[in-house]
């Protein structure tokens, strides 16, 4: 099964499980490392059911959410149909269905270890950011946890923060900051007494000119 189908398949259930793995501090330090202004866009890639757009409008900003599964961005419709700062398409993290330059925000919360190719999803992802515009992604610290494989379709076991530092500069991002959130992330296995404990990060850099 691929990240598409699971997430297809969990589309109805998603706000509900997410809540078991991490906190909505996960989404505060997003926010906050991005230092998020009223009446700019952002883009959510990877929205999922809205888990950072939520905050995005109670910040007043416009939003494009993206995702590869149009199943959970009709959840997220249905959640947020009273807002009309919400503008939905279908895609992935890296070929991302916006211009180049279009917003001022962009970001990406627990993606980033579903896509085949971390850094071509960051060069990406800084492709759509105006310059001096910010992205910011928060995901799982490199971990051991085999079963998340298999039970959540990941395709990456996390990522050091070294590397994530690493395809920011080659991004062309600038004053890239990693570090600990504060949180966890935390799943129990569904199929035998394992359970996970994984440290989260928030990565955030700045699009320089000329990239």
């Amino acid at each position: 099964m691929s990240s598409k189908e699971f997430f297809d398949r969990v589309a109805p259930d998603w706000d509900e499980m997410r809540e078991g793995y991490y906190s909505e501090d996960v989404r505060v330090g997003a926010l906050a490392a991005a230092a998020v202004e009223k009446g700019k866009i952002a883009a959510d890639i990877g929205a999922g059911t809205g888990f950072i757009s939520q905050g995005l409008i109670e910040e007043g900003l416009q939003i494009i959410a993206v995702d590869q599964s149009e199943v959970i961005l009709n959840e997220m419709k249905e959640k947020f149909a009273r807002w009309s700062s919400i503008e939905y398409r279908v895609g992935n993290a890296q070929d991302i269905p916006i211009p180049d330059e279009t917003v001022d925000y962009a970001f990406a919360n627990m993606c980033l270890h579903h896509v085949e190719s971390p850094p071509v999803a960051i060069r990406e992802m800084t492709r759509i950011l105006k310059p001096a515009g910010k992205l910011v992604i928060t995901d799982a610290d490199e971990h051991e946890f085999e079963f998340l494989r298999e039970e959540h379709h990941d395709r990456w076991l996390g990522f050091k923060r070294s590397d994530i530092r690493s395809w920011y500069l080659e991004a062309g991002l600038g004053e890239v900051s990693v570090e600990s959130i504060g949180s966890l992330c935390e799943v129990q296995s569904l199929c035998c007494e394992e359970f996970a404990r994984i440290g989260i990060f928030v990565a955030s850099g700045e699009k320089r000119a000329g990239r």
